[in-house]
């Protein structure tokens, strides 16, 4: 049975978009089949697979209204097991489209129905808001992954977003949990770093993840280069980090090393004909 994640904060620049990535990168290669949905207008977890998201002719927004299935939106990777269904700026108009339609927040839901049981993980990188598309979003999911920063008022906002968090569960998805909140962009050199830590165990205890994830050069610049961490730089710690936030998810030990399962001859994205 399928299992649905968001990825969610309406802050940006949280490490939402690469944790989505990461996060669904190292799902599939441990075997498990895994659908990426890019739900952002600004489509970086599109171009972050390396797909030109300007010439992405088949994207959600199509799907999200019912002008084709979900099932023609589903982009190849050179991994196997991860597929992608590709965003781009033709997204950015829905929440007004959506705002007069009928059960308005369930048609992601309803789009998600049709290719569910083809996936064990499906991942929605969500825009970093709390309008219509992230609630079409948490309504769709099983639970939500919520990244903050280990930055000054790194928790500031998060009432709101757990406010809504608990406003779709108890109005649209009884069965929504929260999966976990993620640090991000720690610098341990800093006690800043440590008093957010401290601060959000504190806050949230169990429900924070062991795994807290660096601050990294190396993660910054791998969607540009519209790959993982892993195949960009896979000795790298931010590869270890999302690693071992994938074994946490699933319950699984920490591992030291993964070897990637991808052809040698192909660029990581390959847009599905």
């Amino acid at each position: 049975m399928s299992k649905v994640i968001s990825i969610c904060n309406q802050k940006g620049g949280v490490g939402k978009t690469t944790t989505a990535i990461n996060l669904a990168f190292f799902l599939a290669q441990k075997e498990k089949k895994t659908l990426l949905i890019d739900f952002d207008p600004q489509g970086n977890t599109t171009s972050g697979l390396g797909i030109d998201k300007n010439k992405v002719e088949k994207s959600i927004y199509e799907a999200l209204f019912n002008r084709i299935t979900i099932n023609d939106t589903v982009y190849d990777t050179a991994l196997s097991n991860l597929k992608l269904v590709p965003s781009n700026i033709s997204l950015a108009g829905s929440e007004i489209e959506l705002v007069n339609l009928d059960g308005r927040e369930y048609k992601l839901k309803e789009s998600l129905n049709n290719i569910k049981d083809s996936f064990d993980f499906i991942v929605i990188d969500s825009p970093p808001s709390l309008g219509l598309l992230t609630i079409n979003a948490l309504a769709a999911s099983d639970s939500t992954l919520i990244p903050i920063q280990c930055e000054y008022y790194a928790l500031e906002g998060l009432t709101q977003l757990l406010n809504t968090i608990e406003l779709v569960k108890t109005n649209l998805n009884p069965g929504l949990q929260i999966e976990g909140i993620l640090l991000t962009m720690a610098d341990f050199r800093t006690n800043l770093t440590q008093e957010v830590i401290d601060e959000a165990r504190t806050f949230f205890k169990e429900k924070v993840f062991q795994t807290i994830i660096p601050r990294s050069i190396r993660i910054s610049e791998s969607p540009g280069f519209g790959k993982p961490i892993f195949l960009y730089d896979k000795d790298s710690i931010g590869a270890l980090r999302y690693l071992e936030l994938t074994n946490e998810i699933l319950g699984e030990k920490p591992l030291d090393r993964v070897e990637v399962k991808t052809e040698p001859t192909q660029n990581f994205s390959e847009a599905k004909e």
